[in-house]
C-alpha cells in the first residue's frame, strides 16, 4: 500500500506540473505535445536563427579588372558586400562604381602590408622600408610585430587615416577587416576594435573557419587548401581571444568562410559551403575580378582564379543552392533585410560595359 500511495502521490505531482507548465506556454499539455513542441503552432520570431549570408568581395580597389569584376558579380550574381582598400591603384575608380550603385555594401580593407600607406612614410616609420612602403607579406610583417619591432601608434594612426579617407569619399562603411588577415593578431585587433568604436562601425571580421568542406581539384589546388587549412588552423587562439575583445566591447564578429579556398574555389566545394551555412549571420570571403593586364603588375597569387570565382558567383546554379538552402543574402548593415529586395532592377540589368561607360 505504501508504494501505491507513493507512486499515485508522484504521478499527481508530475500531471500538476505538466497542467502548469502549460499554462505558463499557453499550449494544452495533451498528448500530442508531450516531450515536443506542437508543429502546428507558430514558434516566436527568433532572428538569429535565421541562415543569413553575407558574400564579400576582398580587395576592392586593387585595379580596374578587379573592380569591374566585383560589381559584375554584385549586379549579375550574389555577391552582396566588397572590402575597399584606401590607398590602392583603382581605389578612385571603385568609388565612382559604388556612386552608380550603392546597393553594394562597402567595408574598410585595413591595409599594413603590400601597399602604400595613407600617411606619409616619414610618420609611420616602423610600418614603411626606404621607399616607402608597407612590408611585402604577412609573415615579415607579424615577425616584426612579435620582435616589437612595429609602433602600435602608428598601426592606429595610419588604419585611422585610411578609414578617415573612405569616410571623406561618402561612404558609409558597414565593416572592417584587413588585407591578408594580419589584423587578427591580438594587439592589432584591439586597435580595429578601438576604431570601430570611434568611427561607429558595428561589424568587425575575425578570420577563422571553424569547420569548411574539402578542398578537390588537382594536386596543387588540393596542396593549396592544406597549406591553407594549416595557417587557419595555427590562428584558434588568437580568433579565441579577438572574438572575446570584439563581444566585450559590443561589436558583431560573424562566422566565418572561405579563407582555406582563397583561389581553389570551385563549384562542388562553394555548394558544400552553402549547405554548411549555420543559424545567424556568416561571412563568405570570395575574390572576384576580370583578370587585367593591371593584375600582372600587382604582388598577388590571386589571378585566373578571379575569374573563376566571378563565374560561379553569377552562376544560375549557385543561386539555387542558395534559394533552395533557405539563406538569406544580407550586408553586414543590413542583416535582416534581403539585399534582394533593396536592389533596383536596374541596377541589376546594367552590363558591365555600360556600368564602365557610366564610370568613365
Amino acid at each position: 500500500m505504501g508504494d501505491r500511495a507513493g507512486r499515485s502521490r508522484l504521478f499527481r505531482q508530475s500531471r500538476h506540473r505538466r497542467a502548469t507548465a502549460g499554462q505558463r506556454t499557453g499550449v494544452a499539455p495533451d498528448s500530442r505535445t508531450r516531450g515536443r513542441r506542437r508543429r502546428d503552432l507558430p514558434a516566436a520570431r527568433d532572428v538569429s536563427v535565421a541562415r543569413r549570408l553575407v558574400i564579400n568581395a576582398d580587395d576592392l580597389g586593387l585595379t580596374v579588372g578587379v573592380n569591374r569584376g566585383i560589381f559584375d558579380a554584385h549586379r549579375r550574381g550574389v555577391l552582396t558586400s566588397a572590402s575597399l582598400i584606401a590607398a590602392a591603384a583603382a581605389t578612385d575608380d571603385a568609388i565612382a562604381r559604388w556612386r552608380e550603385c550603392p546597393t553594394l555594401g562597402v567595408g574598410c580593407h585595413l591595409t599594413l602590408v603590400d601597399g602604400r600607406p595613407v600617411l606619409p612614410p616619414r610618420d609611420i616609420p616602423t610600418l614603411v622600408d626606404r621607399e616607402g612602403r608597407f612590408r611585402h607579406s604577412w609573415k615579415p610583417f607579424i615577425a616584426a610585430c612579435l620582435a616589437r619591432r612595429v609602433s602600435l601608434d602608428e598601426v592606429e594612426q595610419e588604419l585611422a587615416a585610411q578609414i578617415g579617407r573612405l569616410r571623406a569619399a561618402g561612404v558609409p562603411l558597414t565593416h572592417l577587416d584587413a588585407h591578408k588577415h594580419v589584423h587578427a593578431y591580438p594587439p592589432i585587433f584591439r586597435v580595429v576594435i578601438r576604431l570601430a568604436q570611434r568611427f561607429g562601425i558595428e561589424t568587425v571580421r575575425v578570420p577563422f573557419e571553424r569547420r569548411t568542406a574539402a578542398v578537390g581539384g588537382t594536386l596543387r589546388a588540393r596542396v593549396a587548401g592544406w597549406r591553407q587549412a594549416a595557417q587557419n588552423l595555427a590562428l584558434t587562439r588568437w580568433a579565441a581571444a579577438d572574438r572575446r575583445a570584439a563581444a566585450a566591447a559590443g561589436l558583431r564578429t560573424p562566422a566565418f568562410i572561405g579563407r582555406v579556398h582563397t583561389g581553389v574555389l570551385d563549384g562542388a566545394a562553394l555548394e558544400a559551403m552553402l549547405r554548411r551555412v549555420g543559424p545567424g549571420v556568416t561571412e563568405l570571403m570570395v575574390h572576384p575580378g576580370d583578370p587585367d593586364a593591371a593584375l600582372q603588375g600587382v604582388r598577388t597569387r590571386l589571378r585566373a582564379s578571379r575569374a573563376d570565382e566571378l563565374r560561379l558567383l553569377c552562376a544560375p546554379e549557385t543561386a539555387r543552392v542558395i534559394e533552395r538552402e533557405g539563406i538569406q543574402l544580407v550586408r553586414h548593415d543590413l542583416v535582416t533585410s534581403s539585399v534582394h529586395r533593396v536592389i533596383s532592377p536596374s541596377a541589376r540589368d546594367v552590363s558591365p560595359a555600360e556600368s564602365d561607360r557610366r564610370v568613365s
